[in-house]
């Protein structure tokens, strides 16, 4: 229950802060990455405000044994560059650019009410259950 109320809390912060900061507009994106047009920094001053606040409180969490909710810390180890890894930063590089959302953003953008963020979301659901089945397929297969 500590675990739920712990990711409700920071999951509301999140999109609060998206909120605030703007990042949850399209808008924002689209001029983020027209570098030769009207570039707008401001994505990447957020970008660089999360990297900071991230870098410094993972220095101090990490000083602690063990988490707040948990008995031991889960630190990804894996640092090889995989062909899924690729292909999936593609695909997601390419659907932030297209649409100007990312998933954080898009279920933040949910709340307007409007059209297009409900339509990334149902399609990022969809591409989510199509992966699903396709890995359920491919390990059936192999075994």
């Amino acid at each position: 229950m500590k675990n739920n109320l712990a990711a409700l809390t920071v999951g509301f912060l999140f999109a609060l802060g998206l909120g605030i900061s703007g990042m949850s507009r399209p808008d924002k994106v689209f001029g983020f990455l027209d570098l030769f047009g009207k570039w707008d920094a401001s994505l990447l001053f957020v970008m660089i405000g999360a990297i900071s606040v991230h870098f410094l409180a993972q220095k101090l969490i990490l000083k602690r044994k063990a988490p707040l909710f948990s008995k031991q810390f889960f630190i990804p180890t894996g640092k090889e560059i995989t062909r899924p890894l690729l292909i999936g930063g593609f695909i997601f590089g390419v659907g932030w650019g297209l649409s100007g959302y990312c998933p954080g953003p898009a279920l933040t953008s949910l709340m307007s009410f409007q059209l297009r963020p409900l339509i990334f979301v149902l399609s990022m659901l969809a591409g989510m259950i199509i992966f699903r089945f396709y890995q359920y397929l491919f390990n059936q297969t192999r075994s």
